[in-house]
């Protein structure tokens, strides 16, 4: 359950924020969430830094992951022990919670990283109980953590997923995918912002090219690959499925598995999985890279400067609020435009580079609704099948 620091250090970005905030997936970036000062977690001094993650494994190549490289790179580079600990069980609990953030502050570390919404409940408990502890939740909003207002030694970090889903979708259609698929690992906010993003974003192209797209979307109701997820997945790619946007940690594997048998593509989500699709071609397991791109949000870049503020004394400025990270307030989401990374065969990074730049500065706005039982509007251009 216990990792101690043994990889090399990973390229992470160290940014300063503004105090900034909003309490809910709704608040908009910069809105404060709360009056509260951090005075019980004030400490500039780091002790020991622990991520307790979320449901799957710590080499997930995704969310997990994506948190731990910020984390295992900094207590590298300022020589800080590190610790991550796993749930029991993808059927863990508020208790199974507790008792991980218990070990992880029992075992030295006075800043805890929580991954996953599923913290909320435990949060609430834990800043009472452990008022000394930095607790920097990501993918957490106050409305998870069941308070009126974010606990004041808690800081929240949640994207717009909804704008890399939209760019995703949208670069798809533009290079010439009309049947496409969207696998979430459950309906959670983060995951339906994702999709729903993803969904705007092919309508979006589909009317600038006046071509009719079909979608398939469905959730498999865990954050891992399975058989019966794989068997789903090859019944798309057999059907026509062109490209499918695997969206939930390790649920890409059975995307992938799947597409590799019918010559079909993969979208990867939270970091740039190309490099999955490069090492199975490197292993002789794919006859090709079948990635052709990954919506993208800068977990490593939050949880660093999380822990910046932390060591350098500003802690109070951000504990207490909730910043979400987009395009208005930096590259925090979107897609990978290195050369290595860029897959399409004919949309190009200019017109991807365009479309970015509409979004951040507000000529397009995506819908960051994340109600699973209001769907996106779509034109008659767009067709979506919600499978259950």
């Amino acid at each position: 359950m216990k990792k101690f620091l043994s990889l090399s250090m990973a390229a992470v970005m160290a940014l300063s924020l503004a105090a900034c905030g909003g309490s809910g997936d709704t608040a908009a970036s910069g809105s404060t969430a709360t009056n509260a000062t951090a005075e019980g977690a004030a400490s500039a001094e780091i002790t020991g830094i622990a991520q307790v993650c979320d449901v799957g494994t710590i080499d997930d190549e995704s969310f997990n992951q994506g948190c731990w490289t910020a984390v295992e790179a900094y207590g590298e580079a300022n020589g800080i022990n590190v610790d991550y600990y796993l749930p029991p069980s993808e059927d863990a609990n508020d208790e199974d919670r507790q008792t991980l953030i218990r070990n992880a502050v029992n075992d030295g570390a006075n800043t805890v990283v929580c991954v996953g919404y599923l913290y909320g409940p435990s949060l609430a408990w834990a800043a009472t109980e452990y008022p000394d502890v930095h607790f920097i939740a990501v993918d957490v909003t106050v409305a998870d953590i069941g308070t009126e207002t974010i606990p004041a030694n808690v800081y929240c970090i949640t994207y717009k997923e909804e704008q890399a889903g939209y760019l995703a979708g949208y670069a798809a259609v533009k290079d010439g995918f009309t049947e496409l698929g969207f696998l979430g690992g459950m309906a959670v906010p983060a995951v339906i912002r994702f999709g729903y993003g993803y969904v705007q974003g092919a309508d979006a192209a589909a009317q600038e090219l006046g071509t009719n797209v079909n979608i398939k979307y469905w959730y498999g109701g865990a954050f891992s690959g399975d058989a019966n997820i794989t068997a789903k997945m090859e019944s798309w790619y057999s059907a026509g499925t062109q490209v499918v946007f695997a969206c939930g940690g390790g649920i890409y594997t059975s995307a992938v598995e799947a597409a590799v048998k019918h010559d079909g593509k993969v979208i990867g989500v939270d970091v740039d999985q190309n490099y999955i699709g490069e090492q199975g071609v490197a292993d002789g397991k794919y006859s090709y890279n079948p990635f052709v791109t990954s919506a993208m949000k800068g977990l490593s870049a939050g949880v660093t400067d999380a822990l910046e503020h932390v060591a350098a004394g500003t802690w109070d400025t951000i504990a207490g609020t909730n910043f979400i990270y987009g395009l208005q307030e930096g590259d925090y989401v979107g897609l990978p435009t290195a050369e290595d990374s860029w897959n399409f065969s004919t949309f190009t990074v200019e017109e991807y580079e365009a479309e970015v730049e509409k979004i951040r500065n507000g000529e397009i706005a995506v819908d960051n609704n994340s109600d699973d039982a209001t769907k996106p509007t779509t034109s008659e251009y767009v067709t979506v099948d919600y499978q259950v």
